[in-house]
């Protein structure tokens, strides 16, 4: 059976992008196709500079809008990745195959650096090598899809040639995966600026809408989004990327097409009341799950311990044998046996 692995970070609320992008399709497909893990990738969090009680919060809200959006915990595993030591363990050795040119070459990388420095900060060394990390929470359970969008491709593309890497250099270890982005809504925009994607850790707000934002504050993001010059309602992702944005949300909500959506309306006004009102109910049966699970912690809590414990339980023979593969001797008490040393000269 095909295993689906994919994850968010707890390092901001999560967004309309995040569940049209991923979230939805994780729920209503991917659980159901395949052996599929979903996981809140915690340690991602720790890259940056951070507040300790923000991402236990946020860790804890993004469990319970994963289990919200539909993801069942009987059908998938949902987990967090510090409470699986499978990750940390394999990630360094896979820091020992990856290169320094490899991980400076990052997008992101690039990206995040910029800003930590505009801001006068120091750059974490975690924050050069987390594509480790993220190749390491993708390898260590034989994954074979990772639902992501488009800005996320360079990284399984990384843990791609990772995976070769090792399994040519120390025998086959590693399943090679490969990357699936959904075909509409893949990359939902900022609201405010139409060229760059709506992101979590956006320090305004106003171009983001949340998952757990109130109706009205969606209907007000919504209707002050910035279109483009021009009058006509046209879907051009190049030259009106503003318009190209709402048509694509309000497709997204609908099932509808963008293309032909843009054929409907005559005036921005009207493209947006309908856009905001299409996200507000898409939002509400979510909103209204996960304000019941909020009501229930020992249940989240519970879904947290089991789904660690199943994907401890798929991720350690891989991981074991990525040990064994690179030269290491297992632990004695793994083995039941005292281990032969070789003392010849």
């Amino acid at each position: 059976m095909t295993r689906v692995f994919s994850g968010v970070q707890p390092t901001g609320h999560l967004t309309l992008g995040n569940y049209l992008g991923a979230m939805r399709r994780w729920a209503a497909v991917d659980q159901h196709r395949a052996d599929s893990l979903f996981c809140v990738v915690d340690l991602h969090a720790l890259t940056v500079e951070h507040d300790p009680a923000r991402v236990r919060r946020l860790s804890l809200q993004a469990t319970s809008l994963l289990l919200a959006s539909g993801l069942d915990p009987e059908v998938c595993t949902v987990y967090l990745q510090s409470h699986v030591d499978e990750h940390t363990r394999l990630s360094y050795l896979l820091e020992c195959v990856a290169t320094d040119g490899e991980m400076r070459r990052m997008i992101q990388y690039k990206e995040k650096t910029a800003k930590v420095r505009e801001r006068g900060g120091s750059v974490r060394l975690s924050l050069l090598t987390y594509p480790v990390l993220m190749a390491a929470d993708i390898l260590a359970y034989g994954t074979d899809e990772v639902p992501v969008g488009e800005d996320q491709v360079q990284h399984v593309e990384l843990t791609r040639d990772l995976a070769v890497r090792f399994n040519q250099r120390y025998g086959h270890t590693f399943v090679v995966p490969k990357a699936t982005v959904p075909e509409v809504a893949a990359r939902v925009m900022n609201l405010q600026d139409p060229t760059t994607k709506m992101g979590k850790s956006d320090e305004s707000g106003s171009g983001v809408v949340y998952l757990l934002d109130e109706p009205e504050v969606v209907r007000k993001k919504v209707m002050r989004a910035v279109t483009d010059s021009g009058r006509e309602v046209v879907y051009d992702r190049d030259e009106r990327p503003g318009l190209a944005n709402l048509l694509e949300i309000l497709a997204a909500c609908t099932g509808g097409d963008p293309e032909a959506l843009s054929g409907v309306y005559e005036t921005y006004g009207s493209l947006k009341k309908d856009t905001a009102d299409a996200v507000v109910e898409l939002l509400r049966p979510l909103q209204e799950r996960h304000r019941a699970l909020c009501a229930d912690p020992g249940y989240v809590e519970g879904v947290l311990r089991d789904g660690a414990e199943r994907a401890r339980a798929m991720a350690r023979p891989t991981v074991d044998a990525a040990y064994r593969a690179i030269g290491l001797l297992p632990a004695v008490a793994d083995t039941g046996a005292g281990v032969a040393l070789n003392t010849a000269r």
